[in-house]
């Protein structure tokens, strides 16, 4: 597991499969999310059964957020896509406990990912899509040390309408940087 001030990463348990299926049937939670379809249980299950197929550095993992001693999924984040000769990922994430958006956690369980993707996998870069219409987002990524790239224009259609998706990234130096403050 991976633990920070007031979260914790770990690998994603079959008990997960219900509240991600609730979350990511909510239109609110996955407004900034490439899913754009109801999910059935079913194709939750089918998700689920399929990441013990997939390279350990590429399983999602689970974000929990201490709770009077006890810990509480809000969410899902995870490195992907994977280019070992380029030591360079994409990187996702979603709070689904609404209750918890602004709070600081998202950034805390960004801030965790880029340690282990740094630190453990030895990336030199991760970058993430975001949504231009996603700027709750866009400013943890930035607060987190992200570096607007580009801009893919009109490249999501979402809620009857285009939008613009920016591609973001954070390099192995600039992040030891701005860790150790300089």
């Amino acid at each position: 597991m991976i633990y920070g001030k007031h979260i914790r990463l770990r690998g994603v348990e079959h008990s997960d499969v219900p509240r991600f299926h609730e979350w990511l049937n909510d239109p609110e939670v996955i407004e900034g999310l490439s899913i754009y379809l109801p999910m059935s249980m079913i194709d939750e299950e089918k998700w689920f059964e399929k990441l013990a197929q997939l390279e350990q550095a590429e399983k999602p993992l689970s974000i929990d957020l201490k709770n009077n001693g006890d810990w509480r999924l809000i969410g899902n984040i995870g490195i992907f896509n994977l280019e070992w000769p380029n030591r360079s990922a994409e990187f996702g994430i979603f709070i689904g406990d609404k209750s918890l958006w602004n709070k600081g956690y998202g950034t805390e369980a960004v801030e965790l990912i880029l340690k282990h993707g740094f630190e453990t996998l030895n990336l030199n870069r991760i970058y993430l899509r975001v949504y231009s219409t996603n700027l709750r987002a866009k400013r943890s990524y930035e607060k987190a040390g992200f570096t607007a790239e580009g801009t893919l224009r009109e490249a999501v259609y979402k809620n009857g309408k285009y939008a613009d998706v920016h591609i973001m990234s954070v390099l192995r130096s600039e992040w030891f940087a701005k860790r150790e403050g300089k």
